[in-house]
């Protein structure tokens, strides 16, 4: 291990759902902690301009148009990587969707399109990344973006909570398939975080939500995006080599209770 385990020098590193709010804050991250990245989303100039933020402050960006639901563009995705830096350390499976829909309105498509895009194109470039890895021969990190809905109930999260959950479960089952590998799997789950908000606390329609997640958070504040950069270097250097199959909530002790 290096000086400075955290140092993510030489590594390339994938970021889905790149193009903004956690995505975005989690690609600059990494970039900065020394990684080279690509930032993939599903639109162009997002990705484009997350990339062109890295470069100009002397990082290593790659920006691609990938849509993770298309089991096709994430192998295309790790691909593309491989070509333009060679090689590919870890990535960061970001992308999804979320809505808030009761249980008993939940038809077939919103159920569908949640499991498609949150579990199943999770998987999807999990697996892509996996396969480069193994024929690498030396190892590699893979995070999943998850979310404290994978943990506790949440109101009219059914479909969204399930997929989560599903999530959390996909990163225990890879972390054994994958251990022999040297390939680690886990997940980070946010809770409510300021990028995700419509208004600030206070002057949101949905004031009553805002007051349930501050008086619920021990810290009693929202989450920030860059306060996902820390776990996301943590678990994607070398500083947690021994950490695999394990979620870690990020949502201010929210899922304490």
């Amino acid at each position: 291990m290096t000086s400075n385990p955290f140092d993510l020098t030489g590594k390339v590193i994938i970021v889905t759902g790149a193009g903004r709010g956690l995505g975005a804050a989690m690609a600059t991250g990494v970039a900065a902690a020394g990684a080279k990245v690509v930032c993939a989303a599903r639109t162009l100039n997002e990705v484009e301009n997350t990339a062109n933020n890295i470069s100009s402050t002397g990082g290593t960006a790659h920006a691609m148009q990938t849509d993770a639901s298309d089991r096709d563009a994430c192998f295309a995705l790790v691909d593309e990587t491989v070509s333009v830096f060679g090689q590919l350390d870890a990535i960061v499976v970001n992308h999804g969707v979320g809505g808030v829909v009761a249980a008993e309105d939940i038809d077939e498509q919103h159920w569908q399109n949640m499991i498609n895009i949150n579990l199943t194109g999770c998987f999807t470039c999990a697996q892509a990344a996996g396969r480069q890895m193994i024929k690498q021969g030396n190892g590699g990190s893979i995070v999943m973006t998850s979310s404290n809905a994978s943990l506790v109930g949440f109101k009219g999260l059914t479909a969204y909570g399930a997929s989560k959950g599903g999530v959390d479960q996909l990163a225990r089952q890879l972390a054994v398939d994958w251990g022999e590998y040297g390939i680690r799997v886990n997940t980070i789950n946010p809770g409510y975080m300021a990028h995700k908000m419509r208004h600030r606390a206070g002057a949101d329609p949905d004031a009553g939500v805002d007051e349930f997640q501050l008086k619920m958070t021990p810290l009693k504040r929202v989450g920030e995006a860059d306060e996902l950069v820390g776990p996301v270097v943590f678990l994607t250097s070398d500083a947690s080599s021994f950490v695999t199959g394990h979620s870690i909530p990020v949502d201010g002790g929210f899922s304490i209770f």
